[in-house]
């Protein structure tokens, strides 16, 4: 015998299926049975078909020995009942009566594509600013909420399904998003630092906050999502008494901070231009220094060159004087001696003729005397010469009708494994003067056959001496 093979009960096949235009919850009656009117309104024939749209969900609520139990049909779905094929058969199959009664199951289509929007209005309620607590301030706030079912099944636990009103549902809602926005808003010019003159300005920010305070509380509450809430205005009773006096209060506070705030910047601007002011004139004050000290050094080395000019001009005429005595000197001395021939004793007892001993020792003294001299002076100009180029004067060469100076040997020198060089002896004396070359230096010439120390060569011993050697001895 079949389980649904008889009609005593559930009247014809039925189409199962939602075609209302907007719902949140509908609850399917067979058909020409009135809500409650009978137990048919719960009955399913075995053979009726079912259609679930995409985007919504059945939902069969029907009892079991230990408490009611709940199975769900996901859109999109369109078939016949038949035990093999529909899932809830196999759990209400054992409820039948003597294989004849329709199984009894209630049906509820949850929308969970469409959204609902709810709009609230919350009249004006007062708002005090943290900084003066006497003055509340009247403040109205309007926007409106939008939400969806997406966890049915968290939907279904805290709703009943039966006899489910979308009107007073959407009260219920609308008077838990009134409670909060109005806790929320009194309370944002102090978490926000917010003065309550100028929250009007601020209805953005206000908003996120609001969304991040309500949006857990009522998805919690009720079981939907919400999508947005949206702050639309706040409106502040600017005719109030409060207002007026808290307006007047910051408007002074705000005034005398700018003035006070105007007074701090003119008074820096004019330090900070009255320093540069005088960064400017002292950097000119130093710039016109400098450049007065560099005209004299350049006034003072002018002239000191000059000043060595004119005396090395005035030396080298001087010592040209000196060689020329020191020749004539010599020239005399020759002379006499010559003349002196006639008194020179040839060992043959006379007294009278040539005296050569008398003439070659007057030579050889009039010779070495005006050399000494020579030197002497050549010494001399050499030092002044070499002075003057240390100071930047020009070097002078020989003059005129003067004597060719006499030839210098070119020095190479080793300075840290690196070759340098040649210098003549005023060059190698200045490098001594600076400490670059000692006595161990190795020093080479064109015709060494190697490199030596400065103080083996002998004509480079001079220049590491503090005195000069001896004069040669007296013939």
């Amino acid at each position: 015998m079949g389980i649904f093979n008889s009609s005593k009960e559930g009247g014809m096949m039925d189409m199962i299926r939602c075609d209302e235009a907007e719902y949140l919850i509908w609850k399917w009656r067979p058909l020409g049975n009135e809500a409650n009117s009978t137990k048919k309104e719960n009955a399913i024939r075995y053979g009726s078909s079912l259609r679930v749209k995409d985007g919504e969900v059945a939902v069969f609520v029907y009892s079991q020995k230990d408490g009611p139990s709940q199975d769900y049909i996901i859109g999109p779905y369109d078939e016949t009942i038949k035990t093999a094929n529909f899932p809830v058969l196999s759990s209400i199959v054992g409820l039948a009566y003597a294989g004849g009664t329709p199984f009894q199951a209630e049906v509820y289509f949850i929308n969970l594509a469409g959204n609902i929007q709810i709009k609230f209005g919350i009249p004006f309620f007062d708002v005090f600013d943290p900084r003066f607590l006497d003055f509340g301030v009247p403040m109205a706030v309007r926007g409106s909420i939008t939400f969806n079912i997406t966890d049915y099944q968290a939907f279904i636990k805290l709703n009943r399904l039966i006899n489910f009103e979308l009107d007073t549902f959407k009260q219920q809602i609308k008077d838990g998003v009134t409670k909060y926005v109005k806790g929320v808003v009194s309370n944002v010019p102090s978490e926000l630092q917010l003065p309550v003159v100028q929250i009007e300005r601020k209805i953005l920010e206000i908003n996120d906050w609001v969304n991040q305070r309500i949006k857990p509380s009522i998805e919690g509450d009720f079981g939907v999502n919400i999508k947005r809430l949206d702050i639309s205005d706040i409106e502040i009773d600017k005719e109030s008494t409060s207002y007026n006096k808290l307006r007047e209060l910051t408007a002074n506070i705000t005034e005398a901070y700018t003035k006070t705030q105007a007074n701090v910047n003119v008074s820096t601007l004019e330090a900070q231009s009255a320093v540069n002011i005088k960064n400017m004139e002292d950097m000119q004050a130093i710039n016109a220094g400098n450049m007065e000290d560099s005209l004299r050094i350049q006034r003072e080395e002018l002239q000191r060159a000059q000043q060595l000019q004119t005396e090395t001009n005035f030396f080298d005429t001087h010592k040209l004087n000196i060689q020329t005595d020191a020749q004539k000197t010599i020239l005399t001395s020759a002379a006499d001696s010559l003349g002196a021939m006639g008194n020179m004793n040839l060992g043959g007892g006379g007294g009278g003729g040539m005296n050569p001993a008398g003439m070659m020792t007057g030579m050889m003294m009039g010779g070495a005397m005006g050399g000494q001299m020579a030197n002497m002076m050549n010494n001399m100009g050499n030092n002044m010469q070499q002075n003057m180029q240390g100071t930047g004067a020009p070097a002078q060469g020989p003059q005129p009708g003067g004597p060719p100076p006499p030839p210098q040997s070119a020095f190479h020198i080793s300075i840290n494994g690196q070759q340098a060089g040649p210098y003549n002896m005023q060059q190698l004396q200045q490098l001594v003067m600076n400490g670059q070359l000692s006595p161990a230096t190795f020093v080479w010439k064109q015709g060494m056959a190697e490199w030596s120390e400065a103080n083996k060569l002998i004509e480079l011993q001079n220049l590491f001496n503090a005195a000069p050697p001896p004069p040669p001895p007296v013939i």
